[in-house]
């Protein structure tokens, strides 16, 4: 009978036991970059939404039954190695070569040895996530097998992001030194030169009569793309333009609702983090005509190709409040598109079908 009560403890002990995520990331370590933030809501997610069935552990030396890699450090690399029979190796694309173009300034042989190493990083995963549908196309076109690639978008919490009262946003505009009743642009990322800051400055001095705010820094120093013509802005800027500097996450809500547009001419994006919480708070976004927007943004957002028409769009805005109410109103429906609810079923189905292939691959 003894024995019996044993084999039973042991069975039931057996079948309770929860299957284990391993989540890699160094993403946080480098501030204000969107990266940090899309690991940052992406685990805060899976923790409350499979918490309780999950055995969630964050960079641990050995694998879980998934290991979900969110960076490509070179520790992580040989941790994918050492462990690429024990898991099923997930890596989360937020880059590819060709994006990093503008972002960092390397030697040319040091780049070609980065960008292959990424590549290789990549290949070492059993299942790659992408935060935009048309990279999909662009992986196959770098030899990835189409099979392996899954979409699931970036999305932001909206206890963190949402619109706040008027007495907020004039407290915000005074804590940054800008009029509390002038048509303020928001620009919001690294500086670098692929985010578009040329422009952005170029098109302030096309409208002096408004405001614009860059909240963002140099998070790669030196090495960043075009640092030191950028570092000449950044240091005396014209008079309608500020550069705050890097923000902290848990402030920009407030960053947000004090602008009165969300103006971004970046020359290449994923999913941007600031996209996403621009529609959450309801601020009108202008973007340029960038193809990877049109399967994510669709109608949500206002675009342009060059600086005379980022100027007179922003005009437009600035000057018709209805055409800005409307655009307002389209920046909240894209907001309620991608809501957190919507995406944790996505991320919950695809670890549940990630561990039962694991089950399959041990067991069978």
């Amino acid at each position: 009978m003894t024995q019996e009560r044993h084999l039973l403890k042991r069975i039931r002990v057996k079948k309770v036991k929860k299957p284990t995520l391993a989540v890699m990331s160094l993403a946080s370590k480098v501030k204000g970059q969107g990266v940090g933030s899309a690991y940052e809501e992406q685990l805060a997610l899976v923790k409350e939404k499979l918490g309780s069935d999950y055995d969630i552990r964050i960079n641990p030396l050995g694998s879980g039954d998934v290991t979900h890699y969110h960076t490509i450090n070179l520790r992580f690399f040989f941790h994918a190695l050492i462990h690429r029979r024990s898991t099923i190796k997930v890596g989360s694309v937020h880059f590819i070569p060709e994006t990093l173009e503008g972002s960092i300034h390397l030697p040319n042989w040091m780049k070609q040895i980065f960008y292959k190493y990424i590549l290789v990083f990549y290949g070492n995963m059993d299942i790659l996530v992408t935060v935009n549908p048309m990279f999909i196309n662009k992986l196959v076109a770098l030899g990835f097998d189409r099979a392996r690639i899954q979409y699931i978008p970036n999305f932001v919490s909206n206890e963190q992001f949402h619109k706040l009262p008027d007495e907020a946003r004039t407290a915000a505009r005074e804590k940054v030194g800008i009029a509390t009743d002038r048509f303020t642009i928001l620009g919001v990322g690294q500086v670098q030169t692929r985010k578009g800051i040329l422009d952005f400055v170029d098109v302030a001095k096309r409208l002096p009569d408004h405001q614009f705010v860059w909240a963002g820094g140099f998070s790669f120093g030196k090495i960043t793309d075009g640092y030191e013509t950028l570092k000449e802005i950044v240091d005396a800027p014209p008079d309608n333009v500020k550069f705050i500097g890097i923000v902290d996450r848990t402030d920009m809500n407030a960053i947000y609702n004090m602008a009165d547009l969300m103006f971004l001419p970046s020359y290449n994006e994923l999913f941007p983090m600031t996209v996403l919480e621009s529609m959450q708070v309801g601020t009108p976004m202008l973007l340029r005509s960038l193809e990877l927007y049109e399967d994510i943004l669709f109608d949500y957002y206002l675009s342009a190709d060059d600086n005379e028409t980022f100027a007179t769009r922003i005009s437009h805005l600035a000057t018709d409040k209805t055409l800005h109410s409307h655009w307002t109103k389209q920046s909240l429906s894209g907001g309620k598109r991608y809501s957190r609810e919507m995406i944790g079923n996505q991320w919950e189905a695809f670890y549940e079908e990630a561990i039962a292939t694991k089950r399959a691959t041990v067991y069978h």
